[in-house]
């Protein structure tokens, strides 16, 4: 395989800026970025780590066929309470929820990216991080609802935000908690042959 060849096309296949931003951090400049359009149903009794497991690998399937010849990075994230996995609030109501059920306690945060590259080898990992939110005040959780950096998060906050001052105790990768573990991922693009370096 001509590692060259190999590094000129890079895929991100998420619409999420976040992740585009710890991306650049690496340096790592995704030629094209696409947006998956799959089924994100959680089956009956499905684990976080296995649900985030089966989207990125899902993702990430929807555009080998069609880009056989470029690196494809997928990528999901959820937040969870025990078994039971918080979705991406659309509502203010549903944000509230979230937020009311991880004040004052420990959750986990649970991110498994997928890398496809042109000599068919397919490189998934899951990584945990786990957060502790400080009790919230309601006055807190209306102050946070009118920032509106819920919408479209998973767990109804934003770790990168203003929510950063509810957190007590983290453990684990933050990089995980906004979108990407970098350690990992970068780990993963060196032993594809990916190379780092600035072409321009």
């Amino acid at each position: 395989m001509d590692k060259t060849k190999l590094n000129k096309h890079f895929i991100l296949a998420s619409s999420s800026q976040r992740r585009l931003e710890l991306l650049s951090q690496i340096g790592v400049k995704p030629d094209l970025i696409l947006s998956p359009n799959i089924d994100e149903k959680i089956f009956s009794k499905e684990l976080p780590r296995i649900y985030v497991e089966r989207m990125s690998l899902e993702k990430n399937r929807v555009f080998q066929q069609k880009h056989p010849q470029s690196i494809i990075l997928t990528a999901d994230t959820v937040v969870s309470v025990g078994r039971r996995i918080l979705p991406k609030t659309m509502d203010v109501n549903l944000a509230e929820e979230c937020l009311k059920l991880i004040s004052g306690r420990r959750h986990k945060v649970f991110t498994s990216f997928t890398v496809y590259s042109p000599n068919n080898s397919l490189k998934t990992k899951t990584i945990q991080s786990i957060i502790k939110f400080k009790r919230l005040h309601p006055d807190e959780i209306s102050y946070y609802l009118a920032t509106k950096e819920w919408e479209g998060k998973a767990g109804g906050y934003a770790i990168q935000g203003i929510a950063a001052s509810f957190i007590n105790f983290i453990s684990g990768s933050y990089s995980n908690v906004v979108g990407l573990p970098l350690a990992e991922l970068y780990r993963v693009l060196i032993s594809i042959g990916y190379n780092f370096k600035n072409d321009e």
